[in-house]
């Protein structure tokens, strides 16, 4: 038997984890494939396919028909053209095939126009940058919301067979797409699909004349496919954001000139040049020159690092002091930036699936009342000789009372309500499946610079020496660092604000060691301490205290003149000044909090043991993704961060939060973001998600507790049909106005 090799699509219209399963399931059960990997947010379908088994045709055939794009990987995934219903992809089938090169056709080359990608039943490339009433999605929930509406006005002011036929309209309308859906998985041996749910219940609706209860529901489930699809293509959005880290273009060196080349151009060995302020267009090693270079994009290291000579430098990192020559030692599509965008995807893949709650409850429910429905129509009449007209009655009315309307609402009222309450306090999720997690989270790993810190040094001690008062040491040192951009620079600028500075001549920077200047008639320079030792002028009881400081995880910089050091500035970035309540609240509610950080262990043990956190520190994106995965071992596993070298564990976890002040990555690729910079925030999410679930439970409870009680009342034929509307609209209504109490929460008050 020939061995089995490995094939990758890209899959379009994924929105949610139900799409997901629906693609493993149709494409699993195929001959000779194998080992069926499908990620979400990277858009990417992979299996293990034998040889002269299926053609890959077939793969692409069977996805096609689920309404889904795909083409092989590096094209466009596309659909085939077809005149369709708003808002819905016609189904390919076998006879299709011949009009289309499924496995090597590129299809970026060709002329879309005419291809209506607005109908398409799941999100599309062609609506990626529009607004959700832009898409052909958008466009079929307020096309169906407005005939609802108008429906209802009808109603209200002529009631009688026009509203009835408004009501059908917009239900049939809403409902097509998804049974057209529903039939393409059937086809595929899945019967009972969420789509297939839906579509029973609006036919049956509509069969006994409730189409104003029909058009309802599917209207309220085409506005859930719209904020999935949504949520899915900003999340794929941030994903994409990565890449644009690494810059277009690099400068090659070439003898003693330079030219600009593309940047995935570069070859393993060739030269660049790295200017002050640009980032670094590769992975690579400096072979001249020495500078300040920001790696926060990828370790999370909160200051410049001083780097020279054979020192490595990271793709996407910032150059922010001297010109550097890099000899590049990776490839673009093996960089930095490249790895991190495969973590993410990688740490997508692995984690299983969560399946939406209904569309799991409706594998055994809708088989269950749709066999007892048939049993009741037919059962009486043939075995006791009654009456089939009275046994037909009670069957169709226990169809009704079956009907998931008011559980097909409890779960998304709820949702809906979380997130609307959620936002007012700048508390975001994304989806129901997010706040199901963050509910059963155990652990809270923190990365720390930016999170539980403000992603800034500040100066925090002066000591003065040898006669020199703290006020002088710093007005002293600013005037020195006058016209620095370097973030300690900085740093020492914002203490002396107010202050009137002398001015400074022949300024000069020493190249990775600090910076010196004429003030005031002396020579002053503000270095390291290693620099200072180096030049005599910090020795004994003084080095001393220097290292000292950096014991305490902070970073010491030096104000020294010919005849000695006039004084120790030392700086740190601080935590939050609400970071202490929250692990404290994270604490009393049961959870552990961990801080996962690039800085070095003695930074992060002074920033832990004031918080009271444990710590893990020196870690790149690749040491924290494997720490969560180890976390998750144990435990659900929430990661707070705002860097970009944070977005491969975000994914990793259970669930990944952004902080607002982070960057537009963390924010895309996070499941939840905290948009108000405080950390009692992310307890305060957790809370918000416990208190949804428990309101998620109480409406499960009402859905089918009501219809538990009323199904034998039908049966014994105490009540008929417009009982059963009157359950089942009264059950919505209970099950809505449940929700709707989450608005009121308060998730900020510890419980």
């Amino acid at each position: 038997m020939s061995e089995a090799k490995k094939l990758e699509w890209n899959v379009s219209g994924m929105d949610c984890a139900s799409c997901v399963t629906k693609v493993t399931r149709a494409v699993e059960r195929m001959p000779g494939v194998s080992e069926v990997s499908v990620a979400l947010m990277a858009e990417k379908l992979t299996v293990m396919l034998v040889p002269d088994t299926t053609p890959p045709a077939r793969i692409e055939e069977a996805v096609k028909a689920l309404g889904f794009g795909i083409a092989p990987k590096g094209q466009t995934a596309a659909k085939k053209k077809a005149f369709v219903l708003p808002g819905e992809p016609v189904p390919a089938t076998a006879d299709d095939h011949d009009d289309h090169d499924h496995t090597g056709h590129n299809h970026t080359g060709h002329d879309h126009a005419g291809h209506d990608h607005a109908g398409h039943g799941h999100a599309d490339p062609a609506d990626r940058g529009k607004s959700w009433y832009q898409t052909g999605k958008g466009r079929l929930v307020i096309f169906t919301g407005a005939l609802l509406a108008a429906a209802w006005a009808v109603k209200l002011l002529m009631p009688g067979a026009i509203a009835h036929w408004a009501f059908i309209a917009a239900c049939v309308i809403g409902v097509a797409p998804v049974a057209r859906r529903a039939w393409a998985a059937l086809r595929m041996g899945q019967p009972f699909t969420i789509e297939s749910l839906m579509t029973i219940a609006a036919i049956g609706a509509l069969f006994i004349g409730a189409a104003e209860e029909a058009a309802l529901v599917v209207f309220l489930f085409t506005v859930g496919e719209v904020l999935e699809g949504v949520a899915a293509n900003k999340a794929r959005d941030g994903i994409r954001a990565l890449a644009n880290l690494v810059p277009k273009t690099a400068l090659l060196v070439e003898g003693t000139a330079t030219r600009e080349v593309p940047a995935e151009t570069l070859q393993i060995g060739q030269i660049v040049l790295a200017r002050p302020g640009d980032r670094v267009p590769a992975d690579g090693e400096i072979i001249e020159g020495t500078s300040g270079v920001d790696d926060s994009p990828v370790t999370g290291e909160s200051v410049p690092v001083t780097k020279g000579p054979g020192d490595a430098v990271f793709a996407g990192s910032i150059n922010t002091e001297a010109a550097l020559r890099i000899r590049v030692t990776k490839a673009a599509e093996d960089n930095t930036i490249a790895r991190i965008i495969r973590l993410v995807e990688e740490a997508e893949e692995a984690r299983a699936p969560t399946e939406r709650f209904i569309d799991r409850f409706s594998r055994w429910y809708m088989p269950l009342i749709v066999a007892l429905a048939a049993l009741v129509i037919v059962v009486p009449p043939l075995a006791t000789g009654a009456d089939w007209q009275t046994w037909i009655y009670r069957g169709l009315t226990l169809l009704l009372i079956g009907c998931p309307c008011a559980l097909v609402i409890s779960v998304p009222a709820s949702i809906a309500s979380a997130l609307s309450s959620g936002a007012r306090r700048g508390l975001l999720m994304k989806g129901g499946a997010v706040i199901e997690a963050a509910a059963n989270v155990h652990t809270v790993a923190f990365d720390k610079t930016g999170t539980l810190t403000h992603g800034r040094p500040q100066v925090v001690d002066v000591v003065a020496l040898n006669g020199a008062t703290e006020a002088e040491v710093i007005r002293l040192a600013a005037a020195v660092e006058a016209g620095s951009s370097h973030p300690l620079a900085q740093a020492i600028l914002r203490r002396a604000e107010g202050v009137a500075l002398p001015a400074a001549t022949a300024a000069r920077a020493i190249t990775g060691k600090g910076v010196s200047a004429q003030v005031e008639g002396r020579s002053l320079t503000v270095a390291s301490p290693r620099f200072a030792v180096e030049q005599g002028a910090l020795a004994g009881d003084t080095a001393a205290r220097a290292t000292a400081l950096e014991d305490e995880g902070k970073t010491v910089a030096v104000l020294y003149a010919p005849d000695g050091a006039l004084g120790l500035i030392a700086l740190r970035d601080e935590p939050r000044a609400d970071a202490v309540d929250a692990v404290a609240q994270l604490r009393a509610m049961g959870l552990t909090p961990t801080i996962l950080t690039g800085d070095n262990p003695r930074t992060a043990a002074a920033i832990a043991d004031s918080l009271g956190t444990e710590f893990r520190a020196e870690m790149l994106p690749e040491d924290k993704l494997n720490t969560i995965r180890d976390m998750a071992a144990h435990g659900g596993v929430m990661m707070v961060g705002d860097g970009i070298n944070d977005a491969p564990a975000l994914k990793q976890a259970s669930v990944g939060v952004a902080m607002g002040s982070g960057t537009d990555v963390a924010l895309e690729t996070a499941d939840a973001a905290i948009l108000r910079d405080r950390v009692t925030d992310i307890p305060a999410l957790i809370r918000l998600a416990r208190a949804t679930m428990a309101n998620i439970r109480q409406n499960v409870t009402i859905a089918l507790g009501l219809k538990a009680v009323f199904l034998v009342t039908t049966l014994l034929g105490i009540t008929g049909l417009w009982i059963a509307i009157l359950v089942d609209t009264g059950a919505t209504v209970l099950v809505t106005l449940n929700a709707l109490r989450l608005l009121t929460f308060n998730p900020d008050r510890p419980t």
